[in-house]
């Protein structure tokens, strides 16, 4: 071979013998020799100078390589907690708010990859499952299921009798509608137990078709037909009580298929609905029997149609209740003729903000034709005494009346002669609400032949002490009902300190006080020795109103609700 150093005229060979040449591979150094052996020619350049891009492909490839050894596989975590409370299990979320959230591509984030050649990696291909009888199989299957079984199938196989109690507790608390209706979608188990006849026995339905302000499409208003005609069909043969609240059209087709479909209906309650029509109350009249309850209170109704349905099928008619407007006097004279003489309670209403709210009524032909009467209330209303002809002066009264309500947010104009025309024959009354009226004396309470009082509600809730006509006697009235009194409202009366004093002696004193429970003296003149006697001595006293109290010190002016609120109050007297 011929040395380098004995040619000095070739110039081209020197970067070959460099430093470089000693790190050149055994493979290329064949390549490399030829073109050295002669002397003086100009060398090209080899067409495999991108020896350096496999040298990094090479690297990448063991990179790769090297990544996948080290990565460990992790048991996914779940995504919740179960934590056992008191009385319920409570599930907390493990995911944080940037797990799995979707978040927009930004624009301009793209890059164009450069195509570059990698040496292909090879895949790890997963190890064939080795193929297992169809004995070993079946074994596998039943270990599963003994492990999970308890936890994952108890719904499956609890009987549908216990179901179906479970159930019945959450419709009296939530309704049937809609619980029924979403437990019966959870499997076939649940839909048989929600399907039971007993449970639909109460249904109430509110319009919650559309949102407010908006019309109905046409598709829609098919639906709520649809799907009253399936509730009727296959849920509703058992109802008792159905009760349809804010609905302003379909309301007679409503009233038709529910009557149509349920012979035993006892109740019908249609409240703040419109476009109620006299056939409505033909079908009521026709297919249901057993109806006892009308509700119409804040719904517009044709007053001939219910005038119409009173005449043919008062006489099983138990409970009605109705607003005041200007039907109300037709109606009246209805039940004054003996249309209802089976008629248990009478509710007459209004809005609260509506003020002085006067309503002509007899009472004595209403004696005469409702003398089955319990629960006679006025809510918001003010009675006026009106004559009819051919009409008894003095009747027997309400002979079974236990609840007189003639309650008013405003003044009212009843008197102590109004309120015993009314009175005069119910010996069995329990309950004397009289809020709002003060005109009525003390005396004329004391006079009334009511001897087994427990309720007693005579607040004042307006600010004016002008139109008060008595400001004494409640001694007279805790004496005599001191008992049998169970709950006393006296708020804004204006009694003389003496006068309550001696009133809650009387009620500290009687044989009843362990069984007295509500006092709301708001706005009285109680003294603090008066208020210690009456709580020492009433041991279920649960509510006590003393907000306002002038005569009391400060501190103690407030609402207390509870046994253990109180006698901390008492530990302060």
């Amino acid at each position: 071979m011929d040395s380098p150093h004995e040619d000095p005229s070739a110039p081209a060979e020197m970067p070959v013998s460099g430093p470089s040449s000693q790190h050149i591979t055994p493979g290329t150094e064949e390549e490399a020799n030829p073109q050295s052996d002669r002397a003086g020619t100009p060398r090209k350049r080899s067409t495999k100078g991108k020896e350096p891009l496999k040298r990094k492909a090479t690297s990448l490839k063991e990179k790769s390589k090297k990544k996948k050894r080290s990565s460990v596989r992790r048991a996914p975590r779940p995504n919740y907690t179960v934590q056992h409370g008191e009385d319920m299990l409570l599930i907390i979320s493990n995911i944080n708010q940037f797990d799995s959230v979707w978040k927009p591509k930004r624009r301009g984030s793209k890059r164009k990859k450069t195509k570059t050649k990698s040496a292909p990696v090879n895949r790890r291909k997963n190890p064939a499952k080795p193929r297992l009888s169809k004995v070993t199989e079946k074994a596998s299957v039943s270990d599963v299921n003994v492990e999970h079984g308890e936890s994952s199938d108890w719904g499956h196989s609890l009987p549908v009798e216990v179901l179906v109690k479970i159930f019945e507790l959450a419709v009296l608390q939530d309704g049937a509608i809609p619980f029924l209706c979403r437990v019966g979608r959870v499997c076939r188990l649940w839909n048989s137990a929600a399907s039971s006849p007993t449970l639909w026995r109460s249904v109430s339905i509110g319009y919650c078709w559309i949102e407010p302000g908006k019309s109905q499409l046409p598709g829609t208003e098919q639906k709520i037909r649809n799907t009253i005609n399936w509730l009727a069909q296959n849920r509703f043969s058992q109802l008792r009580d159905f009760t349809l609240s804010h609905w302003k059209k379909h309301v007679d087709y409503v009233v038709q298929v529910v009557a149509e479909s349920c012979s035993n209906l006892q109740s019908l309650k249609l409240s703040y609905c419109m476009g109620v029509t006299k056939e409505a109350f033909q079908n009521l009249g026709t297919a249901c029997p057993s109806l006892e309850s009308i509700n119409v209170q804040h719904t517009e109704f044709r007053d001939d149609g219910l005038i119409s349905f009173l005449e043919t099928n008062g006489n099983k008619l138990k409970r009605l209740f109705l607003t005041r407007n200007s039907k109300s006097e037709k109606l009246l004279n209805v039940l004054c003729r003996g249309c209802c003489p089976e008629l248990r309670l009478l509710e007459i209403n209004t809005k609260l903000d509506s003020g002085y709210c006067p309503l002509p009524i007899c009472i004595q032909a209403l004696q005469v034709g409702c003398p089955k009467l319990q629960t006679f209330r006025l809510m918001n209303v003010s009675p006026i005494p009106k004559m009819i002809r051919n009409t008894p002066s003095s009747t027997s009264g309400f002979p079974l009346l236990e609840e007189l309500c003639i309650a008013s947010s405003a003044h009212s104009l009843l008197t102590d002669l109004d309120l015993l025309n009314v009175l005069h024959g119910s010996p069995q009354l329990r309950v004397l609400d009289l809020r709002g009226c003060s005109r009525v004396t003390a005396m004329g309470l004391y006079n009334l032949p009511c001897e087994d009082l427990e309720c007693l509600y005579w607040g004042l809730y307006f600010n004016s002490n002008v139109m008060v006509a008595s400001n004494k006697g409640i001694h007279m009235l805790t004496q005599k009902w001191s008992s049998t009194l169970r709950e006393l409202d006296l708020t804004n009366q204006p009694f003389t300190e003496e006068d309550m004093e001696i009133a809650m002696g009387h009620l500290a004193h009687s044989p009843g006080a362990d069984a007295f429970r509500s006092l709301n003296v708001s706005g009285t003149k109680i003294t603090s020795s008066a208020l210690r006697l009456l709580v020492a001595q009433a041991t279920a006293l649960s509510y006590l109103n003393l907000s306002s109290c002038r005569y009391l010190p400060r501190g103690l002016k407030r609402v207390y609700r509870g046994q253990e609120d109180i006698q901390q109050l008492l530990d302060k007297l």
